[in-house]
């Protein structure tokens, strides 16, 4: 329990600062007492249940569908007031600096102006913006599957591979799950795009085998023309839970290797297969999990064995600082790699061919949709599933449907 000590103190620092000035605006607002006394008491309830599950954090169990939603409870309670609190200590610091002019000023010193009425309505209709976001997105936006469609030319294409349609997913986490029946639409729509080949870029867990146990004959029904192949991520590895003994680590990253043949998946671990078509070829390479920071378990030279520098190739590789650190530059020409793993943070503002933003943004430099470098591209998946925040706000699952063109 130290570790989570001084961040327990920050996020109650925080707590009581922002309640303070919640409830003052909603003072100045309106003279309804009850109205402000139910939401401190609803925020403090909030405060209670993430503190108790907190304490209570066996990491034995790995990260639980009741430790998300104790998260998420606390981050759709105190962002808003976050939003709140940054535009009312604008206004405080502005009456201080009123204040300050005037008590070097020759005329009369004058009080510290009250708070206005207008920018406390203001900051909370602010405020109700995230609140209801963060509401639906873990109602219904975490189920809010979009299918993300790219045509990609490339010279080297071999002509039998012209029109040939790839689907992608990513992340899906199933350890988050809750609800079948929106799984199951999920998993339909991936169906409903009738791809030549399906690419799983890796996290199919959060941590334990036995979370896929319900889901197996729901991905089992994810269909590809000619084949359907997967990666591991780094949640794949079980690195996030403590384990009773080193062999139960070993026997559960078995078992999370064996669930991707139970769905009909081939797994490549530092490996690679050759598409063919019309008697022509395509190299499919797949590493494991490589990502700055984190496991690096991925050998690019030993999954590319015997695969020849002219071939044009496609690599599955789960973190895209992968891409960014190693795979962008190399002289072997990948010419598309597929990735996942960030999630897009769950949370932003996307405006489709205008304006994408995120969190995301300022940790890995290709975080979400396709990018170009060097003449090679990458897809970043914002996954098809959740990870600790039990939502998604702004950034939608994803289904991605990518179709190969010969320039």
């Amino acid at each position: 329990m130290l570790r989570w000590l001084i961040p327990l103190i920050i996020v109650t620092i925080l707590a009581v600062i922002l309640e303070v000035y919640t409830f003052n605006a909603l003072k100045i607002v309106s003279k309804n007492k009850f109205l402000r006394y139910a939401v401190l008491i609803a925020s403090c309830l909030v405060y209670i249940n993430f503190f108790i599950t907190i304490f209570s954090y066996d990491r034995s169990n790995g990260q639980t569908p009741q430790f998300q939603m104790a998260m998420g409870l606390l981050l759709t309670f105190l962002i808003p007031k976050l939003v709140l609190f940054l535009l009312l200590f604008g206004e405080d610091i502005y009456r201080w600096i009123v204040k300050g002019i005037s008590a070097v000023s020759k005329t009369e010193t004058q009080p510290l102006a009250g708070r206005r009425k207008f920018i406390s309505q203001l900051a909370l209709g602010l405020a109700a913006i995230p609140f209801v976001s963060f509401i639906y997105g873990i109602i219904q936006g975490k189920y809010n599957y979009k299918v993300i469609k790219y045509q990609l030319a490339f010279d080297d294409l071999p002509a039998a591979f012209d029109g040939y349609t790839i689907t992608q997913i990513s992340d899906i986490h199933s350890g988050s799950f809750t609800n079948k029946e929106k799984i199951q639409y999920g998993v339909d729509l991936i169906n409903e795009q009738k791809s030549d080949l399906m690419l799983f870029t890796g996290d199919i867990v959060n941590n334990q085998a036995k979370e896929m146990d319900n889901w197996i004959d729901v991905f089992a029904k994810l269909e590809a023309k000619e084949g359907k192949y997967a990666i591991l991520g780094n949640h794949d590895y079980g690195d996030y839970m403590d384990w009773k003994s080193p062999e139960d680590k070993t026997n559960n990253f078995k078992k999370v290797k064996e669930i991707h043949q139970k769905i009909g998946f081939d797994l490549l671990c530092n490996e690679n297969r050759y598409l063919e078509k019309d008697g022509q070829k395509i190299a499919l390479i797949g590493v494991e999990n490589w990502g700055k920071g984190f496991n690096q378990a991925g050998d690019l030279e030993k999954a590319s064995v015997n695969v020849k520098k002219d071939d044009f190739k496609i690599l599955m590789s789960h973190d895209p600082s992968h891409w960014q650190e190693k795979v962008k530059k190399d002289d072997f020409n990948y010419h598309l790699t597929l990735s996942g793993h960030t999630h897009g943070l769950q949370m932003g503002i996307e405006i489709p061919g205008f304006f994408k933003w995120s969190p995301s943004q300022y940790v890995y430099k290709q975080w979400a949709g396709l990018y170009q470098e060097f003449g090679r591209f990458i897809n970043v998946n914002r996954g098809f599933g959740y990870h600790a925040f039990p939502g998604r706000v702004g950034i939608w699952p994803e289904i991605t449907v990518i179709e190969l063109k010969k320039a």
